[in-house]
């Protein structure tokens, strides 16, 4: 990460975040950027407020939650680590700390709270201003590692390579819309509730979003997303994937649709609609093992093909071999029959002499004892 870049100049959805009820669910941390609006209720792994930002829910922080000065949260605050409360927060249930609890002055908590590790009472410092002096003393000192594990780790940017949940500065996030002044971006596999109105809108697949997007800029719609709502930019174009379905409209100023999209409202392009076969989002390290997959498949499957034709032609030598000795057999049983033919009239003439003797035997016996009979 460079750290001219500034963390929070996008809206950026991780994969797999959805909206259950009114809670906004994410394994990674949450980040928001200072006077910003969250009016649901908050799950993740670290939840980071800037000043003056006001949750409409609850906090549930599996590990640390820091929330800078004015921060307002309408619910309960659990904590699984260390919480830091900077002065004059709100918190409107009670606050549950597993580990330390840093906080200032002047803060409400009308349910109390309760940790189970130290009670430092306070003014901790805010968080934008801790990163800043932390990160400054790192750099000036000569510890550009160190500097980029503390970034990378208080933006959970951690060896599981989660990426985390950021809302700009002066965001609104609420059940009926996302707004933002920033580019936003939306991983996969996600389900949101809401309309989403950003500078620029990039969807990754196979999402589902409750309501339209609108954007200034360009839109893109990754593969097998869908849109219940109307899909809208004012001086950009839209690209939409293959699978994505959009229950609404489309305006924009070129409209670049996949052949197998489905669109249920109308399509207004100012300037022109082109129909393209190719996936809208640009996966390099998917197309790479794409292309390794594809060249295993044809390796192996001219190696099959050599074989079968190895085990063709020794099929046909073997047919022909076999033919031959099939023929040379023919013969023999065609020859086998006359001999057998013989031998079977030999026995006729055996058994006709027999009977014939055993005839004139009866007449010499009927000849001998006729006359005693007759007596």
């Amino acid at each position: 990460m460079q750290f001219g870049t500034d963390p929070l100049s996008e809206l950026s959805i991780p994969d797999g975040t959805t909206v259950e009820e009114h809670d906004l669910v994410t394994d990674g941390d949450v980040v928001v950027g200072g006077q910003s609006t969250v009016e649901f209720g908050v799950r993740g792994r670290s939840v980071i407020a800037d000043e003056r930002v006001r949750f409409g829910g609850h906090i549930e922080a599996e590990g640390d939650c820091r929330l800078d000065m004015w921060c307002d949260v309408a619910d309960n605050v659990l904590v699984g680590e260390d919480a830091y409360i900077g002065e004059r927060v709100h918190i409107g249930g009670e606050l549950r700390v597993a580990g330390d609890l840093d906080v200032g002055d002047d803060v409400d908590i009308e349910d109390g709270f309760e940790a189970n590790g130290w009670i430092v009472i306070r003014n901790p410092m805010p968080t934008i201003v801790f990163l800043f002096v932390y990160l400054s003393q790192l750099l000036r000192i000569g510890e550009d590692e160190a500097a980029e594990e503390v970034l990378s780790e208080m933006l959970g940017e951690e060896e599981d390579d989660m990426e985390p949940l950021l809302i700009p500065r002066g965001a609104s996030v609420s059940d009926d819309a996302w707004r933002v002044s920033t580019p936003a971006v939306v991983g996969d596999d996600c389900r949101l509730h809401g309309n989403v109105r950003a500078e620029s809108l990039t969807v990754g697949r196979d999402n589902i979003v409750f309501g339209s997007l609108r954007a200034r800029e360009d839109v893109t719609l990754g593969r097998g997303s869908e849109i219940k709502g109307d899909v809208t930019t004012r001086n950009g174009d839209v690209r939409i994937g293959p699978g994505v379905k959009v229950w609404g409209d489309i305006s924009a100023g070129t409209v670049e649709l996949h052949e197998n999209a489905t669109i249920d409202g109308k399509i207004r392009a100012s300037e022109e609609m082109r129909m393209h076969t190719e996936d809208v989002l640009d996966r390099p390290d998917e197309d790479a093992e794409a292309m390794a997959e594809m060249a295993d498949e044809l390796e192996s499957g001219g190696g099959t093909e050599s074989a079968a034709k190895g085990t063709a032609d020794s099929d046909t030598t073997e047919s022909a071999d076999e033919r031959a000795d099939d023929a040379a057999t023919a013969d023999d049983v065609d020859e086998t029959p006359t001999a057998d033919a013989a031998t079977d009239d030999d026995t006729d003439d055996a058994a006709t002499d027999q009977q014939a003797a055993a005839s004139d035997a009866t007449e010499e016996a009927g000849d001998e004892f006729g006359p005693a009979e007759a007596e």
